[in-house]
């Protein structure tokens, strides 16, 4: 199940924004075409491991990342949205076999977008650890004992 929920603000979001939060409630490996719909041809989306310019190259990000997920869903918690950009708040869950023993992870982060009539720049900022690292066998336990001990200074 795809849950969503929308900010408090008094003023409706912006159609982009609206678009973008629809299409993270059902994009999946099998409608990568939805893609289309709410991302302009130029667009430059962002992450922690990856940076990819143009619609056809984040279509072939997507479709290798979904083809490989047994469940994805996100929670949207905070929009602030001012007609040119916005930053989305939300809690990302999700599931791979080869992770955590496919057990579901979750991962929070924001999300920062620009956008005219379509969104042409989205960046994403969250914990790799959180979302990947940790849930290695070896290296999970290794990073957790470095975060620990981080923490603890």
């Amino acid at each position: 199940m795809r849950k969503h929920e929308q900010s408090s603000l008094a003023e409706p979001l912006s159609e982009p924004v609206e678009k973008l939060m629809a299409l993270y409630q059902k994009l999946g490996a099998h409608n990568l075409a939805l893609l289309d719909e709410v991302y302009s041809d130029a667009v430059v989306f962002c992450d922690p491991m990856h940076r990819i310019e143009g619609l056809s190259l984040l279509k072939g990000y997507f479709a290798n990342l979904y083809q490989n997920l047994s469940s994805i869903d996100f929670v949207f918690h905070h929009v602030m949205d001012d007609g040119a950009q916005a930053t989305l708040v939300w809690t990302m869950t999700f599931a791979h076999p080869k992770l955590a023993g496919g057990k579901p992870i979750s991962v929070e982060g924001v999300s920062q977008i620009g956008y005219s009539d379509k969104v042409d720049f989205h960046r994403d900022y969250f914990d790799m650890g959180a979302m990947l690292y940790e849930h290695i066998p070896g290296l999970g336990a290794l990073v957790r004992l470095v975060k620990n001990r981080a923490g603890r200074s």
